[in-house]
């Protein structure tokens, strides 16, 4: 069963709201005359307590910063399984919460930055990828190897530390560079795909293991949730929390 948490909030703000509205401007005058209810007075009570606290939180997660838990291991090593992070909603403009309709453009996604967004068959589900393409673009995927308009993207071979084998490669998209893994000798899903208008194609950093727009096809700019910016912790599962990743800037 999922949550939507953005509707729960919302409308818990806004109750809360009416309720110290109508206390303001039309309980406070009647009560002059008579006695206000008790169950009356515990709603006004509460409601005075939690409104200014829910709509700073609806305010903050709407329009500022949003926390997200990575779920798998898609985007290694970039992200791991348990880092959670805070996505910048105001770097692809502000939509209202709910029906995440943009009030204001505030910009768009450059090739490297790394995403969060809706997954289009299952709005209530969030992914998390990197932008590889943007609208108009021809990307091909050939033999682990990202190439864009024709133009090969920057590739050089990495031992990773700790299996001491070289499953990584630093990758060079614009100014942005960045670690991908490559696991299997042939590459999962090779192809050339082009980008529709105001659409955007994603993949994930652990190249062989990820279910992106090779799968899923390229992603609406509707559907954009905002960028992935910085690591405020990693823990996963009972073990203890990885402190060396605490305001790790994602790359």
């Amino acid at each position: 069963m999922s949550f939507n948490l953005a509707l729960i909030l919302t409308v818990l703000t806004a109750f809360t709201g009416l309720v110290v509205a109508l206390n303001k401007f039309w309980w406070q005058r009647a009560d002059r005359w008579k006695e206000a209810p008790a169950s009356r007075e515990v709603l006004v009570e509460y409601s005075l307590s939690f409104f200014p606290v829910l709509l700073f939180v609806l305010i903050i997660r709407s329009f500022v910063f949003e926390p997200f838990r990575i779920p798998s291991g898609s985007m290694e090593p970039t992200l791991l399984q348990g880092d959670f992070i805070f996505v910048k909603k105001y770097s692809y403009g502000l939509r209202l919460p709910v029906s995440e309709v943009k009030v204001v453009d505030t910009g768009s996604p450059q090739r490297g930055d790394v995403v969060v967004f809706r997954l289009p068959n299952d709005p209530s589900i969030n992914y998390i990828k990197r932008v590889v393409g943007l609208p108009g673009d021809e990307v091909t995927y050939n033999d682990h190897r990202l190439m864009i308009n024709g133009h090969p993207m920057a590739l050089e071979p990495a031992v990773d530390p700790k299996s001491r084998q070289q499953t990584l490669h630093s990758e060079q998209l614009n100014d942005r560079l960045h670690q991908i893994k490559v696991m299997n000798p042939r590459s999962r899903q090779d192809g050339t795909w082009m980008v529709p208008d105001g659409h955007y194609f994603m993949m994930g950093d652990n190249r062989d293991n990820s279910t992106d727009s090779r799968f899923i096809d390229a992603i609406p700019e509707s559907h954009l949730v905002g960028e992935a910016v910085r690591i405020w912790m990693h823990m996963d599962g009972l073990q203890w929390p990885d402190w060396d990743r605490v305001g790790t800037k994602i790359q």
